[in-house]
């Protein structure tokens, strides 16, 4: 009998964007599925990698293994007065190869063999079959949408953690819980009092924290981003996560960082010492620099954490073409309803088992020249046809692409 050839942990997984990315590049498709930019970085991020790159030579050879130091220096000082906490920059911060890179170090680091690990859907897909590839199980909780009026926009606020529901989901094997806020896909930031819920439970239970925190600095209307780590008694069980791809519109770069308490971050640091052992130099230093920069100007009006103009557009963009977009609170990206073609289209072209927001999105792909991601790709199976009839769409993108959105769809009505 022939052996097995990928390791176990790899059964059953696959990457759902391998597709749709492919689909996506084709010649003419407006592509408004993935979470990039299509437009430069600030110009104080870019000379400074320009100063990176062509500055002191000694940049391009190795630095600490777990960070450049001018970069953990100001990563500690910058979230350290976020979270009023003392933050050590040599055991409380380590540099990653992008968010991807931080959580996959954490499961790595944390997740052992049956333990449980607790996500919230929808969630960003990579959190499964991480959680897989560590030996865990993954445990869903999904958040539930309240009803709306008729003729209301809905919002990324009315959908909800059911505190009981939530709660039972914990038992003695529970090692993590992943919180990503503002969340991907829905642009929820969470409130307060839904912070405190999780940060009770989690220390009830025993249980680490692990927070995606990559969309912080993209919060709309007023809302208010929370770091759970500033609670009382978190920061000693919070992985906090950031990165610079999302912070500074340079998604290429690939630099990342989780924060955290030394016990836990220890066991980090020895999976990314016999890993990856060492980040890409210069990109490093530019991302120091830019913080430097935005350190002196953050909360004012010149600062660089500023989409609203955007998210705006995208909302007005969809409505003027007769979707139903869901404001989000937060992050790069809104889900818009497509009920109404579920049902006057209801056997677009797919195989038997596809969701329908799949088959959907291949068809407008197809038909329309505009490319969005199904929202039921970050669901898990038992749940993803409960939530088949949304679609989200980047709206981070230069207004002529948002303008190609609407003259594609206003042109070629269904």
């Amino acid at each position: 009998m022939a052996k097995q050839l990928q390791a176990g942990r790899l059964n059953g997984i696959h990457n759902p964007w391998v597709e749709f990315v492919k689909l996506s590049s084709e010649p003419g498709v407006v592509n408004l599925g993935q979470g990039f930019p299509d437009f430069a970085p600030p110009d104080f991020t870019l000379e400074a990698f320009r100063h990176a790159v062509s500055g002191d030579f000694m940049l391009n050879q190795y630095t600490k293994a777990f960070g450049y130091p001018p970069l953990t220096e100001i990563l500690a000082s910058f979230f350290g007065k976020l979270l009023g906490q003392e933050v050590d920059p040599h055991k409380n911060v380590l540099v990653t190869v992008e968010a991807y890179g931080a959580l996959f170090t954490s499961f790595q680091a944390l997740v052992d063999d049956g333990d449980e690990v607790i996500i919230t859907e929808p969630s960003f897909d990579c959190y499964e079959p991480m959680t897989l590839m560590a030996g865990g199980h993954p445990v869903f909780v999904f958040l539930k949408p309240s009803p709306i009026q008729d003729g209301e926009l809905d919002s990324s606020s009315n959908w909800k953690l059911d505190p009981t529901e939530l709660a039972s989901k914990f038992s003695p094997r529970t090692k993590a819980l992943v919180h990503n806020t503002p969340n991907n896909p829905l642009g929820k930031v969470f409130s307060r009092e839904e912070l405190e819920l999780v940060a009770s439970l989690c220390q009830q239970h025993g249980v680490v924290c692990i927070t995606d925190k990559i969309y912080q600095w993209l919060v709309y209307d007023g809302h208010k981003h929370i770091s759970i780590a500033s609670f009382p008694g978190m920061w000693d069980r919070t992985l906090t996560i950031g990165s610079a791809g999302k912070t500074f519109s340079a998604t290429g770069w690939k630099v990342g960082w989780v924060l955290g308490p030394d016990n836990i971050m220890k066991h980090l640091r020895t999976v990314h010492q016999n890993s990856i052992f060492h980040c890409p130099m210069q990109g490093q230093a530019a991302v120091a620099w830019s913080f430097e920069r935005e350190q002196v100007h953050f909360g004012q009006p010149n600062s660089y954490f500023a989409m609203q103009r955007r998210h705006d557009h995208m909302i007005r963009s969809l409505q003027s073409v007769g979707l139903k977009p869901m404001i989000p609170q937060g992050s790069y990206f809104l889900i818009t309803d497509i009920s109404d073609f579920k049902r006057r289209m209801p056997d677009l072209p797919g195989t038997a088992d596809e969701p329908y927001d799949s088959s959907f999105v291949k068809w407008m792909i197809k038909n329309k020249g505009l490319a969005s991601i199904p929202v039921s790709i970050f669901y898990s199976e038992p749940h993803l046809k409960l939530f088949d009839h949304y679609i989200r769409f980047c709206f981070v993108k230069d207004e002529s692409m948002l303008q190609a959105m609407v003259n594609m769809l206003k042109h070629n009505k269904t």
